[in-house]
């Protein structure tokens, strides 16, 4: 498996992969105890080659020129959490479900929890778009980044325009 460490507008990003695919994508959090050892990394000079394209994506996301993600993907779960992250998936750019229409697209809505859960153990941030899940309620709950990242990813993927009063 290998590692980089880059910058975005959240914080350093760690992304792992090998030939197989992108395995893991996450935001290293500064309150985090293990997360201040990888802090201390600088952020990687040279990318490996089999992770260049995520790399790109990313950048390309926080830069505001892309919607969609094309990587080859390997996360490591259950078949239940595998589901999950799929239907997470189709969540278009720009656009919420609720853990509850997530439950309900599932097939039952009496798997909410249980779609909570492997919502917040999703591996591949922002690329599987576990933070465009919110309350029934339209609230920003459960987002193991923080509720200021979910917050602004959302911002991000939906700014509002300001009108002209004239």
């Amino acid at each position: 498996m290998e590692t980089c460490f880059i910058n975005s507008p959240l914080g350093i990003t760690k992304i792992e992969g090998d030939e197989n695919g992108i395995a893991i994508i996450s935001v290293l959090s500064e309150g985090d105890p293990r997360a201040k050892l990888e802090l201390a990394k600088q952020v990687s000079e040279e990318i490996p080659e089999n992770l260049k394209e995520a790399v790109d994506q990313l950048c390309d996301y926080f830069d505001g020129k892309r919607t969609d993600f094309t990587l080859k993907l390997n996360p490591k779960g259950t078949d239940f959490q595998q589901i999950v992250w799929k239907e997470l998936s189709n969540i278009p750019f720009g656009k919420t479900m609720s853990y509850l229409d997530l439950a309900k697209k599932l097939g039952d809505p009496k798997v909410i929890r249980a779609a909570a859960s492997a919502n917040g153990k999703n591996p591949l941030w922002i690329v599987v778009p576990c933070h465009r899940v919110i309350g029934t309620d339209g609230s920003l709950t459960g987002y193991a980044g923080g509720l200021w990242r979910k917050k602004w990813l959302l911002e991000h993927e939906n700014p509002t325009n300001q009108q002209s009063l004239f």
